[in-house]
């Protein structure tokens, strides 16, 4: 007799939260975008650059959230001030932030000594200057309410040494330690600050490695295999929830345990 699986019932652990996920429109930050959603978070903003992000809107809706999607470059600290002012002024607060921004190599990898200054500052800006600026926007507002969970999204190739990956590995290193400098500034008023950094995930920017660079990245899992952004999302939804309510500063790899050594 064969075996009805049933669609996976999640529970409602963000009960009137209001969520924004950046880098939505795709891979990680969209499904985390719907795995919030689907835990029952009140509403949930989806920024993207890309027009991809309005597919996005449409599938949190039927997962049970408000919705609302924003296309802007969060590396602009003026289109971010003001994205956030219009998510202030609907909903009045913002419980949870993802930062998921990231990358800005254009799928160029070389060795350092062939990258050039103009390469650096892309993926700085896209990588961790998005990260600070979106953050900047909510941690008053989180320290006044004594609650709040920062998320943001490192890479384990800040942990493991990667060839011709030198200024992405440096980038996402900056993640990771604003991550824990800011979580030991917030955790007196009770919001918690970590970071996810997967390994080798199946999304749009691993596909645009070249085949060898990815080839070598998924040799190094111990499990063998490529990740999924939903395995992400998972830790993601851990970390944003109270169930990590004494969690902080911290950087969970996700990563089929290429970085334990």
């Amino acid at each position: 007799m064969g075996t009805e699986h049933s669609p996976t019932v999640f529970a409602p652990r963000f009960a009137g939260k209001v969520v924004v996920v950046t880098a939505a429109g795709g891979g990680i930050g969209g499904a985390t975008a719907l795995r919030l959603a689907r835990e029952g978070a009140q509403a949930v903003v989806a920024v993207d650059v890309l027009p991809a992000v309005d597919r996005i809107e449409a599938m949190i809706e039927i997962a049970g959230a408000s919705a609302v999607c924003m296309k802007i470059d969060c590396t602009d600290e003026h289109a971010v001030a003001a994205a956030f002012d219009r998510i202030l002024s609907r909903f009045g607060r913002v419980d949870v932030l993802v930062n998921g921004v990231g990358g800005g190599g254009g799928g160029r990898n070389t060795e350092f000594v062939e990258s050039t200054s103009q390469t650096w500052r892309k993926i700085v800006d896209v990588t961790l200057l998005s990260t600070m600026l979106c953050t900047r926007q909510v941690v008053q507002g989180m320290r006044d309410r004594k609650y709040g969970k920062i998320v943001n999204i490192a890479s384990s190739i800040a942990l493991v040494p990667t060839p011709k990956m030198v200024e992405y590995a440096s980038a996402k290193a900056g993640v990771i330690g604003f991550t824990r400098s800011l979580a030991v500034e917030l955790a007196p008023f009770g919001v918690n600050v970590n970071a996810v950094s997967p390994g080798p995930i199946k999304t749009a920017a691993t596909d645009s490695l070249p085949p060898d660079v990815l080839a070598r990245s998924v040799n190094a899992v111990p499990m063998g295999r490529i990740g999924l952004p939903e395995e992400i999302a998972s830790a993601i939804a851990y970390l944003a929830s109270d169930e990590a309510a004494y969690v902080t500063g911290q950087n969970l790899a996700v990563n089929g345990g290429r970085a334990l050594n």
